[in-house]
């Protein structure tokens, strides 16, 4: 807590080599927690870029965070994912692949992981968006249950719960045959 303390002293008097401290620190985590929510690994580059562009807007105009910096870049995060999904909902877009990556997996392989990782995005979005910002703290941003709770305001247990009940619920999801009504 005193580095990131340190650390965002430092970032806000806009060190240079603070700043890129920040960047190497938190990009993985954030990207890993935005996948977790677009899934897209285009989007969600764009996206987590976006989080730092931001970090730097905050601190030419003088709103940076003042006490943390990690739970300032989640909630900076958070908020771009669901201004990305509004945006998305206003204007739908469908992807367009010309060309499949060559990989050493066969085409069928390849959909298959990709029908697969298609179908846990959806069943993730059917959650709470409590449960949703859980999986996504824990599972793609890293955290502990303890930096979960602190970092969305909950206690420990209402984390434990949460991700509980997140899992139980895309288990029956993800189960084959299970059909949404």
């Amino acid at each position: 807590m005193q580095d990131e303390l340190l650390l965002l002293h430092r970032v806000r008097a806009l060190e240079p080599e603070a700043l890129a401290e920040v960047h190497d620190t938190y990009y993985v985590p954030i990207y890993r927690y935005i996948i977790v929510r677009v899934n897209d690994p285009v989007t969600a580059e764009d996206l987590a870029s976006e989080v730092f562009t931001r970090l730097l807007s905050a601190l030419r105009d003088h709103t940076a965070p003042q006490n943390t910096l990690r739970g300032w870049l989640f909630s900076v995060a958070s908020h771009i994912v669901k201004d990305h999904y509004r945006k998305q909902y206003r204007a739908p877009q469908t992807d367009l692949h010309e060309n499949i990556p060559s990989t050493s997996n066969s085409p069928e392989t390849h959909v298959d992981m990709k029908l697969d990782k298609e179908a846990l995005h959806n069943a993730v979005t059917t959650l709470s968006e409590d449960q949703q910002n859980v999986i996504a703290l824990r599972f793609g941003f890293g955290m502990s249950i303890h930096e979960a709770a602190k970092t969305i305001g909950k206690s420990e247990g209402s984390v434990k719960m949460l991700q509980a009940r997140a899992i139980k619920n895309l288990s029956k999801k993800l189960k084959p045959g299970w059909v949404e009504s």
